[in-house]
């Protein structure tokens, strides 16, 4: 991931509502949410959530399905992946290892 990207992702989740969406999908995992599941889950209104989804779509942080006349929004886990090994490639001095319990948690939960 460049740096171009990267800023990219960290201004869609540097805003509160895209940051708790993006927490909500996470959780949600492979099953998604609807932008209408969202609203209620976070007591927003539609037009807020789609403008924010917007955003998150646009950094690559997440993606959006069409099933009938909804959209399922995921996490796309591969971007998410990448912005935290750009975050962590120089981690203590380009010693990983001393990262590894966050890395190792991070992958059991991908």
């Amino acid at each position: 991931m460049d740096t171009d990207i990267a800023v990219r992702c960290f201004q869609a989740i540097g805003q509160t509502h895209r940051l708790e969406m993006f927490r909500e999908l996470a959780r949600a995992g492979d099953q998604g949410m609807t932008a209408g599941l969202i609203a209620e889950t976070l007591d927003l209104a539609p037009s807020q959530v789609s403008f924010h989804l917007k955003e998150l779509e646009a950094s690559g942080l997440c993606f959006g399905e069409r099933e009938g006349r909804f959209i399922r929004y995921r996490i796309a886990p591969s971007a998410v992946r990448e912005l935290l090994d750009f975050l962590l490639a120089d981690c203590c001095q380009g010693r990983k290892d001393l990262c590894s319990p966050v890395l190792s948690k991070i992958a059991s939960s991908c």
